[in-house]
């Protein structure tokens, strides 16, 4: 029988939250004088519930929504992304 030589998709380190996000689409934003990495959370991606800091409202599980954290802080990468935070995606945009 003939042998496959095409490559099978290997998975991303689920427990490596910094390189899982920092490997998705996303973008950066200036909010008031400060860089933002913003990332999009889509409907099957979101498997828990956040409150959001905008409307201080419950985002439930299978909603869409963003993701997002500093991008230019001093702490490094690591602490920013430990901060990060779940916005709806309307009060991000009038935030």
């Amino acid at each position: 029988m003939p042998r496959s030589h095409r490559r099978r998709p290997t998975r991303p380190d689920t427990e490596d939250s910094l390189d899982r996000l920092i490997a998705g689409w996303k973008r950066t934003e200036t909010r008031r004088g400060t860089e933002w990495t913003v990332q999009p959370v889509s409907a099957a991606q979101a498997l828990k519930s956040y409150r959001c800091p905008g409307c201080a409202q419950d985002i439930e599980a299978g909603t869409p929504h963003l993701v997002a954290w500093r991008a230019d802080g001093v702490l490094g990468d690591a602490a920013d992304l430990a901060a990060r935070r779940h916005w709806h995606t309307h009060c991000w945009r009038i935030a």
